[in-house]
């Protein structure tokens, strides 16, 4: 089949492992199921597979890619859900087992003609949301739906701070928190994303690490050691900084840990969602009508070709 794969890592220049081409897809359980891949969509776990975050060497070359939506051998249009998780976990929440992956993990992933998955990996496609679109949900927007909806306990009213308004799951955020009718702030570093910010729905804009007009109920932290300290004195007493990710580095100048019991906060992680977190999500945008932003689609390349420029 043609794909995108990791055929090498590089810490430092991931792009060179990249490959564009034929490939025979690694063996998958024989009850998973055949998805022809209509799209799929580009997000930063793809780099850090390129990396080495996560995929050694012993499992190269890897196709790589977590999300796509597409069509089964029956005719179904599907939204794949990219968590696995491993034969005989029985916990109610996905993400809480301690040896899940994500496709292009352990499994071949979505950069492709086809994937394989579980059949409880598969959704219902609605017949509103183009493939591009449906794409876009698996990774970005499921983590921003559980980081809202599950995980910061706010409520229509509240307010929201939203750091580093560029990023994909800022900008699923941004979006999702306006049409639940919470009061959505931003911070960027960019002028140009911060506009996009507000037209999307934020709320107010403000420069990184600015000082902000009140205390906000919540905070969406995927930046890390850059805006930590600012997350932590952004929230009201009982306010909850929800993380799911660290693109800045995971290692704060400051803790923070006596304003953190003091005030006191609550900090709780949030990675990825569960299957019927992605179908409530696919729910609210058929529902809503509101859309993921596609900055480009890209077709799909009909020659292999080596390492890109």
């Amino acid at each position: 089949m043609l794909a995108a794969y990791a055929a090498a890592t590089d810490l430092d220049q991931p792009l060179r492992g990249l490959r564009v081409g034929q490939i025979e897809p690694s063996d998958v359980p024989q009850d998973w199921v055949e998805v022809q891949v209509r799209a799929s969509a580009l997000n930063h776990h793809d780099v850090w597979s390129l990396k080495g975050v996560g995929l050694p060497a012993d499992r190269l070359p890897m196709v790589l890619g977590c999300d796509a939506a597409g069509v089964t051998s029956e005719g179904r249009e599907v939204v794949v859900h990219a968590v696995l998780n491993e034969p005989g976990f029985a916990g109610a929440d996905s993400t809480h087992d301690p040896h899940r992956s994500l496709l292009s993990e352990r499994y071949p992933g979505t950069h492709a003609t086809l994937v394989r998955v579980p059949a409880a990996n598969l959704v219902d496609k609605p017949a509103g949301l183009s493939f591009a679109e449906a794409a876009c949900l698996p990774t970005a927007w499921l983590t921003a739906y559980r980081m809202l909806f599950t995980q910061s306990g706010t409520r229509p009213g509240d307010t929201v701070l939203i750091q580093g308004a560029g990023g994909g799951v800022a900008t699923a955020a941004v979006v999702l928190a306006r049409h639940a009718g919470l009061r959505v702030w931003v911070t960027s570093r960019s002028a140009e994303k911060g506009d996009r910010a507000r037209s999307l729905g934020a709320h107010a804009v403000f420069e990184a690490g600015a000082r902000l007009p009140e205390r906000v109920d919540a905070v969406l932290e995927t930046v890390g050691a850059a805006t930590w300290s600012h997350s932590i004195n952004a929230l009201r007493p009982g306010g909850t900084l929800v993380i799911a990710g660290a693109t800045s580095g995971d290692n704060p100048s400051r803790a923070e840990l006596t304003k953190i019991f003091f005030k006191p906060l609550s900090v709780v992680g949030s990675t990825m969602g569960t299957r019927d977190e992605l179908v409530a999500l696919v729910k609210m945008l058929a529902t809503t009508g509101i859309r993921p932003l596609v900055d480009r689609v890209l077709p799909c390349p009909t020659r292999p070709r080596g390492s890109p420029r």
